[in-house]
């Protein structure tokens, strides 16, 4: 469990594995296990050199044997299956210890696993969703709309799908974060005594709106490469309100400005909300580790506001460099509420 615990976990995670490794000693296990079980779900949804059909199998299989309702012998048969397709190092170590990360999960004290299963079946659940809205590439000339969760919207001409509605977009964003929220507070109010300031009902809306705000992020920055991708989760209700379509962005980005601001104006209000979530809670180490995501947020949309229709060009992020100089300062300060505030306004 070791090499879970430290060298996969650090090299499949960012500013994640920076937050983790501050946290007390009894609630990285299933935070730092969900993520990787997360992670290795996400890789198996994204991995595009395979056909479409084993992804969606696998991510289903594998799925059922985090719930425990698929026998332990699924993971080593989706090792030996996606291994392969992995480029990256780091994602190829992670599928290879699929067997141990079940293993991992089996040690879990029975609430522990239960909230663990639990988020992963919500994410899971998300990423099926993307599978079958953009998992076949680019599409075809038609628009479908099974319901509103697996609704997706194309023109006559375009080979992009888009997201049909704000509803599914904002459905996505819980699925895949929102939950996360929800899985933090869950199980910080079960280990740490006196964890907030706040009551759990009031933590748990909190963390979902941060969780939320940190995808909707992670929208922002990829929205350029997931357009060439052949996929787009800007709605398309509001793409055509403009009167644009989702294949006329990357030549026109100018014209759907409106749309990405309203966007970042929501992640903003997640990213404040994970602040006043963060400045609830009464542990030093748990506040620290917690309001960090917000902070690299805040100043990961401050560059999105700059950056403007470039967005679509390039990939916008924060500076290792930059990262570890916003810790060390919350550090100095001993992540005191009042300096979580200055940092944040000073960041945004």
């Amino acid at each position: 469990m070791n090499r879970l615990r430290g060298p996969i976990l650090r090299s499949v995670s960012r500013s994640f594995y920076l937050s983790l490794r501050i946290l007390p000693a009894r609630l990285r296990d299933p935070l730092s296990l969900a993520y990787l079980l997360a992670r290795a779900t996400d890789t198996i949804a994204d991995t595009a050199e395979a056909p479409e059909a084993l992804r969606v199998e696998s991510l289903r299989n594998l799925a059922d044997a985090i719930q425990g309702n698929a026998p332990t012998t699924t993971a080593a048969g989706i090792r030996a299956s996606f291994g392969p397709f992995q480029n990256d190092m780091a994602e190829r170590a992670l599928i290879d210890a699929l067997p141990e990360t079940l293993e991992w999960l089996e040690r879990l004290d029975d609430r522990d696993r239960h909230e663990v299963r639990n988020v992963l079946r919500k994410i899971n659940q998300g990423q099926m969703l993307d599978l079958e809205r953009f998992g076949g590439g680019t599409s075809t000339s038609t628009s479908t709309s099974t319901s509103t969760s697996t609704s997706t919207s194309t023109s006559t001409s375009t080979s992009i799908r888009a997201l049909l509605t704000s509803g599914d977009l904002d459905e996505y964003t819980y699925l895949v974060a929102g939950c996360v929220g929800e899985f933090w507070t869950r199980v910080c109010f079960a280990h740490v005594r006196d964890f907030s300031d706040r009551t759990e009902p009031e933590m748990l809306d909190l963390g979902v709106k941060y969780g939320k705000g940190l995808q909707l992020i992670n929208v922002l920055r990829d929205a350029g490469s997931d357009l060439r991708a052949g996929r787009c989760y800007l709605p398309a209700e509001e793409l055509h309100s403009l009167g644009a379509n989702p294949e006329e962005i990357l030549a026109n980005p100018e014209r759907v400005q409106p749309v990405i601001r309203r966007w970042r104006e929501n992640a903003e209000s997640g990213m404040a909300a994970g602040l006043d979530y963060a400045c609830a809670i009464r542990s030093r180490r748990v506040r620290f580790a917690t309001a960090l995501p917000a902070l690299i947020g805040a100043r990961t949309l401050a560059l999105l506001r700059g950056a403007g229709p470039e967005i679509f060009e390039r990939q916008v992020k924060v500076p290792r460099a930059e990262i570890r100089k916003i810790m060390s300062s919350v550090a100095t300060r001993l992540a005191s509420p009042k300096s979580l505030r200055e940092t944040f306004r000073r960041l945004s």
